[in-house]
């Protein structure tokens, strides 16, 4: 069982990313959530938001390998969907791997903490 909070949006009312990318970003920022999954139409706006947060790792993934190197080689925290260009098969097979996938570290834990 994944304990989760919804930030929104939960319409297909158009709204401003940002809105929604700040409050997820917050709450692993803040440890309230270990990681956060965010979706717009191409990702790169929430993933540009989140980053501004200091320890977030969003990362912009499109297929499943994506979403575990994401994890594996960066320890990437949040994950940043572009929704128009990726079916809801493949979203939820990236959310599953990228919940399941840990950490590698290693050579890699010295490349993110430079980040």
């Amino acid at each position: 069982n994944i304990a989760v909070l919804n930030f929104g949006a939960n319409s297909a009312d158009p709204v401003d990313y940002a809105d929604f990318a700040h409050p997820v970003a917050n709450a692993v920022e803040q440890g309230e959530a270990q990681m956060g999954i965010l979706l717009c139409g191409s990702g790169n706006g929430v993933a540009m938001t989140a980053n501004k947060h200091r320890g977030i790792r969003a990362a912009l993934c499109w297929m499943e390998e994506i979403a575990r190197l994401a994890r594996q080689h960066n320890d990437a925290n949040v994950l940043a969907v572009p929704a128009r260009f990726v079916s809801e098969k493949t979203v939820l097979a990236m959310v599953d791997i990228f919940l399941d996938t840990p950490f590698e570290g290693g050579r890699h834990e010295r490349r993110v903490n430079k980040i």
